[in-house]
């Protein structure tokens, strides 16, 4: 580093002691050039880094909006997916099992409803249970006349009963 060239102008220290000024002639002691070069070096250097980052940071916003992105991969090992997945299951079995034994709890009382309700049905049919006609019975054939017969009678009945009604209300005015 000794012997360059430095491109600053050298400029005239207010300290004259320990110099060798000789006339018409300018030194520096060795030392002082020294530290000119090395300081020079030190601004190329910070000039080489500047350029370094400003070509390094020149898209920061696109890669600043692509690190704060809330998405993360993670790659890893089958084994520690099975293990994560064993441990998952052995916290989630417990409170499966418990839903499950309620919803056969409420199965059963479900299921007694029904045969309640089915119980019900049949006793209902039983008690309103009309027989069914059948030609090749005679008592069958008498049966479906007679309930014919007691259709046209309450219906005579009802426009009796109208009639009567009728005539009491003409009665009383």
């Amino acid at each position: 580093m000794i012997g360059r060239q430095s491109h600053f102008k050298a400029r005239e220290s207010i300290f004259t002691a320990g110099l060798d000024l000789r006339e018409g002639q300018e030194s520096c002691p060795p030392s002082l050039e020294e530290c000119v070069a090395a300081l020079e070096d030190c601004c190329e250097q910070l000039q080489e880094t500047q350029e370094l980052m400003r070509h390094g940071t020149h898209d920061y916003m696109r890669m600043k909006r692509v690190l704060e992105s809330e998405r993360l991969f993670l790659l890893i090992d089958e084994p520690t997916v099975h293990r994560y997945k064993s441990e998952l299951a052995d916290e989630v079995e417990p409170s499966i099992n418990e839903l499950l034994d309620r919803a056969e709890q409420g199965k059963k009382v479900l299921e007694k409803q029904e045969s309640s309700l089915e119980t019900k049905v049949t006793a209902a049919q039983a008690k309103s249970k009309v027989p069914t006609y059948n030609p090749s019975n005679p008592e069958s054939k008498k049966l479906q006349q007679l309930t014919k017969a007691r259709k046209q009678l309450e219906v005579e009945l009802q426009m009796l009963a109208a009639e009567v009604e009728r005539l009491e209300g003409n009665t009383r005015r």
